[in-house]
């Protein structure tokens, strides 16, 4: 569990440009600004993979860093294997890219069988998701257990 993939083209625009050092700055701008918790989470660019290392308190900020980065215009991979989960190994986190004509209600359907618990996708994916209807194709998501 260490590189995850994204859709390059399709993500929050930050304004990178050619200066690795400086995209670096700015996703680490971007993901503080979701106050979850990676104050000492460090990140690197090369090329358009992001490389996240540090310590999160929990497996769903590991969860949420790793999508909060890679749903970044210009990013393909995120590689997190050096951003470890205190007291407990990182564990394998479920994601799902969107697809055109998906909703929240649908991707439930799939992961749990029960569209009427899309809340948990949504409430797995705040802050970055503001409201459930604002999925775009090419976004991934992270799917929790739905216990």
């Amino acid at each position: 569990m260490g590189f995850f993939d994204f859709v390059k083209s399709a993500g929050k625009k930050l304004g990178f440009g050619d200066d690795e050092e400086e995209n670096a700055k700015e996703l680490k701008k971007e993901l503080d600004s979701h106050a979850l918790g990676t104050e000492g989470v460090e990140i690197e660019v090369k090329g358009d993979t992001a490389i996240i290392k540090g310590a999160v308190e929990d497996q769903s900020i590991f969860e949420k860093a790793v999508v909060a980065v890679g749903n970044t215009l210009g990013i393909s991979k995120v590689e997190a294997s050096e951003l470890k989960v205190a007291d407990a190994p990182a564990g394998d986190p479920k994601f799902h890219t969107v697809e055109k004509g998906d909703t929240l209600w649908a991707i439930a359907e799939k992961a749990y069988g029960n569209g009427s618990k899309y809340n948990l996708i949504f409430e797995a994916n705040t802050p970055m998701l503001t409201h459930p209807d604002k999925i775009y194709p090419g976004q991934v998501l992270r799917i929790p257990d739905a216990d």
